[in-house]
């Protein structure tokens, strides 16, 4: 609250007079006297910083202690003397002992805080390591944040993710759902910035646009213990998980066709059956074998015999749904995991690969045979299941063998 006219003369004089940074902060933390010693000891003058926030004053990681100080001084209590950090207007860290007095209106409320503050001279060394400090929370890759109760972010430091371009102090203000991207109070980030709030330890990864983070939070507590909002660090480990899901993919798939190789076709048909027997469901297993891959790379090379085995792969994509199974497991030898399905969904999927690539135009032409087990019909194990469908398979390549001997 503005001083009353009968007072302005007298305080515009000690205003000017004084050596001491006097400086007038009203309740919600903007600035509304400033004298003199107050412009030679942060480097401001008055028009630049009245009506301002006092944060402007503070290194970023002293804004909750500023937010819990103002909540004191509303209730009449506060620091009436202490020592703080404070930023003058080159950027340079001041350490300042003030001194503080309330401002009253004529019923006696608490209205503002008058501070008057003195440079306190610091060791070298203690310098030295502060701005070490400072310079290492600014230029560490990483966001850090902290927020109030309302999870609303108090201050925020650090390089933060690849491709944002955020300044320290950027984000305060802001809910700290608005910075995630997430809506609502039922989120993951969200119900983990309360479980925060009520003194848990909480570590998990978010998908933030197309960045992925990995968060940590703790509870934000004072002196006392007391918890005043979050402490929030984020991490970017998307160029990691990316080298892991790309070093997982090569472990479990075929370099040259690009389906599941045979570990991944194993452990696929294990976890199949198990959910088949909880569920009382059916699969179909369908096991291929591409007809004369020998003869092709004798007579006109590997390099052939590879364009075959890619377009096998292809046409078993094209043909079956995204959430079924499509392995090459050895050689010439594919697999078929048809999820939910039964016989006659299976003998139709295997029709339309046999005439994809029967009638289809490229080089080299092939045939393929096909060998079918269903589950539980033709057995309740992995290893059941695939020598029903590999005798039936097997038959299958019998017969064509035979009316191609009958053939001529």
């Amino acid at each position: 609250m503005l001083p009353s006219a009968r007072t302005e003369q007298l305080l515009k004089a000690i205003l000017e007079s004084s050596e001491d940074a006097i400086v007038g902060i009203a309740l919600d933390g903007s600035i509304e006297l400033w004298s003199r010693g107050a412009e030679r000891l942060y480097g401001y003058a008055a028009a630049e910083v009245t009506g301002h926030s006092l944060k402007s004053l503070l290194p970023i990681y002293e804004v909750p202690a500023l937010q819990t100080f103002l909540g004191a001084a509303r209730d009449g209590k506060m620091n009436w003397c202490e020592t703080v950090e404070r930023l003058h207007k080159i950027g340079s860290k001041l350490s300042v002992a003030v001194r503080r007095t309330a401002m009253r209106d004529e019923r006696g409320t608490v209205t503002g805080i008058l501070e008057s503050g003195q440079a306190v001279r610091q060791k070298a060394d203690d310098t030295t390591s502060e701005t070490q400090l400072r310079l290492l929370l600014e230029q560490m890759p990483v966001l850090l944040w902290t927020t109030d109760q309302q999870l609303r972010i108090t201050a925020n430091c650090g390089a933060g993710v690849q491709h944002s371009e955020m300044e320290a102090g950027g984000l305060v203000g802001q809910p700290v759902s608005e910075y995630l991207k997430c809506r609502g109070t039922n989120t993951t980030p969200m119900t983990h910035h309360y479980a925060a709030l009520r003194g848990e330890s909480v570590h998990f990864e978010y998908k933030r646009q197309d960045r992925i983070l990995e968060i940590h939070l703790e509870p934000l507590r004072d002196p006392s213990g007391e918890i005043l909002g979050c402490i929030g660090v984020g991490f970017d480990v998307t160029k990691r998980k990316r080298i892991e899901e790309q070093s997982r993919y090569q472990a479990t798939h075929d370099a040259l066709t690009g389906l599941s190789n045979y570990r991944e076709f194993m452990e696929t048909l294990e976890r199949e059956l198990r959910r088949a027997e909880r569920g009382n469901d059916s699969f179909t297993l369908l096991l291929l074998d591409l007809d004369g891959l020998k003869r092709i790379n004798d007579r006109l090379g590997h390099l052939a015999g590879n364009r075959a085995l890619k377009r096998l792969a292809r046409v078993m994509k094209e043909q079956c749904r995204s959430t079924d199974l499509t392995a090459r497991y050895g050689g010439d030898e594919f697999g078929v995991v048809l999820i939910d399905s039964d016989q006659s969904m299976a003998e139709q999927v295997a029709g339309r690969i046999e005439a994809c690539v029967r009638d289809g135009q490229e080089e080299p032409s092939f045939s393929v045979s096909v060998g079918m087990a269903m589950y539980p019909v033709d057995g309740r194990t992995v290893q059941n299941l695939i020598e029903a469908a590999d005798q039936q398979l097997y038959e299958r390549k019998r017969k064509v063998h035979s009316r191609k001997l009958m053939n001529g």
